[in-house]
C-alpha cells in the first residue's frame, strides 16, 4: 500500500511542483510523478536532520511531510532547469 501512496502524493506534489516552476506544459503525468518521489527523497534527506520531518517515503504521511517532499521537488526542477538552460547555450 505505500507504493501506491507513494505514486498518488508523489504525482500530486510533482504536479504542484511543475505548476509553481512554471514547467507544467514541458513534462507529463508520469515525469510529474519521477519528480514527485526523488523530489520526497531528497526534500527528506536534506529537512529530516534540520527539521526533524520525514518525507513521503519514509511511511510516514503527515502535511508537513507533504510540505518537505513539495520543496524537494521544487529544488530538484530548479536544478534540472539550471542543467537544461546550461546544455543548450
Amino acid at each position: 500500500m505505500d507504493i501506491i501512496t507513494w505514486l498518488v502524493i508523489g504525482w500530486l506534489v510533482g504536479w504542484v511542483a511543475s505548476i509553481v516552476m512554471r514547467s507544467n506544459a514541458q513534462q507529463g503525468m508520469f515525469l510529474n510523478v519521477v519528480v514527485g518521489t526523488v523530489g520526497a527523497a531528497v526534500g527528506g534527506w536534506l529537512s529530516s536532520p534540520l527539521l526533524g520531518v520525514s518525507a513521503i517515503n519514509q511511511s510516514n504521511l503527515s502535511f508537513p511531510g507533504v510540505l518537505v517532499s513539495l520543496l524537494g521537488a521544487v529544488i530538484l526542477l530548479s536544478v534540472v532547469n539550471v542543467l537544461r538552460r546550461g546544455a543548450t547555450r
